[in-house]
């Protein structure tokens, strides 16, 4: 065995792209040989694993029962010793070489952090979102983009109830932040932050934290996809993959395909699911609505595109999607927001247009529909060369390991050595040691 990998994150199954990282990450080192050990919230939607016994109770905003168990997930909330009794116990039974930490907050909390310092176990966590910046953690208010709260102005989250419109959310993730600032449980106690996008890097420069903690560890692509061997030719559609959120700009996709005149897919389901449809109808738009796909239905449909289009409207970090376009052969549409910009190369791989803007958005949409189908099959081949190179399951793993390399993490055998001697599966992913 070549290391204890302590993962931790709120859930542990296929929530969203977090947890996607997580489940993966874990899997490539234990592949590896590692032993990779689970640390999460309970949950009936699980995936089931010998160390379930050791999570923390599940807490779901919309789910408790009374006030008193209302006020008790508050606290938790803001400060889970529930989390740092079972964690204390599950690091007696494995005594982990290194911790590493996806999504805390709300659920597992970081309360956890001083009890890994105290232990003597390197602690990194990798930033999917801004919460460390921002109490709300998108950086986004009822009428945009925000960024009020820098500066400890925190206040803000409250008045502006950013949290889903909601006096009593928005307030207690005033208080958490507060509290968690006052203690100083994510700064002094985590030894490196990964931050899979530049734009995230800089942008938590900006709000005060010191360069040297930000470690850029950009997203990667499983082998496997872009190894898929999809018989889908070229449709006459554009596809937006997503969560049907205010944020992910779908409204003015939804105007701007009207406007071109294009023909849209929309692969997913949110809260704004009706009132995009109807803004379809009221359009006169070409959209059809797929619901909720994945896997093979998801990457037949990507596979068939025109290109995949990412009208977001508020700071993403480095959406895997678009990463999964590239693998699979398509270019991608995106808007100049947050960490989008830095995976488009404009008219190499894909094309780039203002944010929030339909009219420049059907203006790209357009620019792409004159391509030829060759040119755009080319733009997804440069893409699928970039992913290869720079955004594969084996260059995330080589810079992760170097990370914990850093922090003093080491072992006689070393996996890197044995796959740079051209040890690999089938599949090319890292042969178990």
């Amino acid at each position: 065995m070549n290391g204890r990998l302590l993962a931790i994150n709120n859930y542990h199954y296929r929530r969203g792209g977090a947890d996607a990282i997580f489940l993966d990450q874990m899997d490539m080192f234990a592949r590896a040989g590692w032993q990779a050990v689970p640390f999460s919230m309970q949950h009936p939607d699980n995936l089931p694993t010998e160390w379930s016994s050791y999570f923390v109770p599940e807490i779901e905003f919309g789910h408790q029962g009374g006030i008193l168990t209302k006020i008790g997930h508050g606290i938790e909330v803001i400060y889970s010793r529930k989390a740092r009794r079972s964690l204390s116990a599950l690091i007696d039974r494995v005594r982990p070489d290194v911790a590493h930490a996806h999504n805390v907050y709300h659920h597992i909390s970081p309360a956890i952090f001083p009890l890994l310092k105290h232990r003597g176990i390197p602690t990194v966590m990798t930033v999917h979102d801004l919460k460390l910046a921002c109490p709300s953690y998108k950086m986004l208010a009822p009428d945009g983009v925000c960024e009020r709260c820098k500066g400890g102005r925190i206040h803000n989250v409250l008045l502006h109830r950013c949290m889903k419109g909601s006096v009593a959310l928005s307030g207690l993730v005033m208080v958490e932040t507060a509290v968690h600032r006052a203690l100083r449980l994510y700064r002094d106690h985590i030894d490196r932050l990964v931050v899979p996008s530049r734009f995230y890097r800089n942008k938590l420069m900006e709000w005060g934290w010191p360069s040297e903690k930000l470690v850029y560890i950009p997203n990667f692509v499983e082998h496997a996809i872009s190894k898929q061997r999809l018989q889908a030719d070229e449709g006459d559609y554009f596809l937006f993959a997503g969560r049907l959120a205010p944020e992910k700009g779908v409204a003015t996709l939804i105007r701007a395909v009207a406007r071109a005149k294009k023909r849209l897919l929309v692969a997913g389901t949110g809260p704004e699911q009706a009132s995009l449809q109807a803004l379809a109808r009221e359009e006169g738009a070409d959209v059809q609505f797929l619901g909720y796909l994945s896997g093979a239905a998801l990457h037949e449909t990507v596979a068939g595109a025109k290109a995949l289009v990412l009208p977001s409207e508020w700071y993403e970090n480095a959406p895997v999607s678009l990463l999964e376009a590239y693998a699979l052969g398509r270019p991608v549409i995106g808007t100049d927001i947050g960490g989008i910009p830095e995976l488009i190369q404009p008219d190499h791989t894909g094309l780039i247009a203002r944010s929030g803007d339909p009219d420049d958005l059907a203006r790209v949409l357009a620019k792409m529909d004159a391509l030829s189908a060759a040119e755009r099959k080319q733009m997804g081949a440069h893409g699928r060369a970039w992913v290869e190179q720079d955004f594969s399951r084996q260059a995330f793993f080589d810079r992760t390991l170097d990370l914990y390399r850093e922090l003093g993490v080491s072992r006689p055998t070393d996996p890197v050595r044995d796959v740079r001697r051209g040890k690999r599966d089938a599949d090319g992913s890292i042969l178990s040691i």
